[in-house]
């Protein structure tokens, strides 16, 4: 059965860091785009960043130049450096794969519908 599980998130400051976990088992996550989501309390899904099976990343704009996203494929993981982390970014954060769509692209990423629980991210202080 194919899994996808997040990990990392927790309380922190404004202006704190957290590096979130997207680890798979039964299928290999490099072989694909991965993107995260995250989902505020009463807001819809919104997408936050890709990254292509060729390691090539994208990021939603209020994000860029705060979020990196790193891949460490011996584990089959994708990680998600957030840093100066605002209040607006607190929400359950999702990592999904791209089934679909080509994976050298994150280009019209197509939802798949398969999620891990999802990992959540308070900023506060």
């Amino acid at each position: 059965q194919l899994q996808l599980v997040e990990s990392g998130g927790g309380l922190v400051q404004p202006g704190g860091s957290l590096r979130l976990s997207c680890s798979a088992s039964k299928f290999t996550l490099k072989d694909y785009s991965i993107g995260w989501f995250r989902q505020a309390p009463g807001k819809e899904r919104e997408g936050v960043s890709c990254i292509t099976s060729d390691g090539i990343p994208d990021y939603e704009n209020s994000v860029k130049g705060r979020f990196t996203l790193s891949t460490a494929n011996a584990k089959n993981t994708v990680h998600l450096q957030m840093n100066n982390l605002k209040p607006p970014a607190t929400a359950v954060y999702y990592c999904t794969p791209d089934f679909t769509g080509p994976p050298t692209s994150c280009s019209g990423f197509m939802l798949s519908g398969f999620w891990g629980p999802g990992t959540l991210v308070s900023v506060s202080s």
